[in-house]
């Protein structure tokens, strides 16, 4: 479908050549049918009129372990300073790194796949995540902007301090953050590299899957280990795509 073309759901038409935000709100119960038939083009659509709030919808893929990974060395290094050793400290890393995957499955099925059918339901969730599946070869929206992300940090650092020592908490939130980093690196290869070895040719077949064929099932991204676990691995056998 070209982005010149105009979708009609109850009553609602959403003209695609027009900033989507906030016309995605008024489709009410049919935002859930809509957002979930993909148009597959690397051009992205416009979400604001505003250009300040249209720039900060859109990062490059490269911009997050810039920004990123000095942070993450940074609450490592923490961590060193206060006398751990190497092995506990990587210990330490690859616990966050593994608390993040569990996050990062959580979130995308039970905060990203949220039913919605109000106005600000609906817009709230094209912008967290609908916008993905609407529009999954964005290159510009398929990482997490690294403003939101700074903001969430916040929460997350402060809730692991509660949890653990003040020794441990830096390295912990930074095998964390590693994690988040490692997510979106690889989620934007899924969608626009071209793997020739076997795990991330699989992946990549796993996760598109789970954008056209089963949206409901495969809600891992840098594995399916908590698919697994939780009941949500998709099945092998081609079946009707869900909404």
């Amino acid at each position: 479908m070209e982005f010149g073309a105009k979708m009609v759901a109850q009553g609602f038409t959403v003209d695609l050549n027009k900033p989507l935000v906030f016309q995605v709100g008024h489709l009410g119960e049919s935002y859930q049918e809509w957002v979930h038939q993909p148009i597959v083009s690397k051009e992205g659509p416009r979400f604001f009129g505003s250009d300040f709030w249209e720039f900060l919808t859109r990062t490059e893929w490269w911009v997050i372990p810039l920004v990123w990974l000095p942070v993450v060395c940074w609450f490592v290094s923490k961590s060193i300073v206060m006398g751990h050793t190497l092995p506990q400290i990587t210990l330490m890393v690859v616990t966050g790194i593994g608390v993040w995957t569990l996050l990062e499955y959580t979130l995308h099925r039970f905060l990203f796949h949220i039913k919605t059918k109000s106005y600000w339901g609906n817009t709230m969730h094209y912008l967290l995540h609908g916008c993905h599946h609407k529009h999954p070869m964005d290159g510009l929206r398929l990482v997490f902007p690294p403003a939101a992300t700074a903001v969430l940090c916040f929460p997350f650092y402060n809730l692991i301090k509660l949890i653990s020592t003040p020794s441990t908490a830096p390295a912990l939130f930074g095998g964390g953050l590693l994690g988040y980093v490692m997510y979106d690196v690889t989620h934007y290869y899924l969608h626009h590299g071209q793997p020739t070895s076997e795990v991330p040719k699989n992946l990549k077949k796993y996760h598109l899957n789970h954008h056209f064929r089963i949206q409901n099932k495969g809600f891992g991204i840098t594995s399916s280990l908590w698919d697994k676990v939780f009941g949500t691995l998709p099945t092998s056998v081609p079946a009707e795509k869900s909404r």
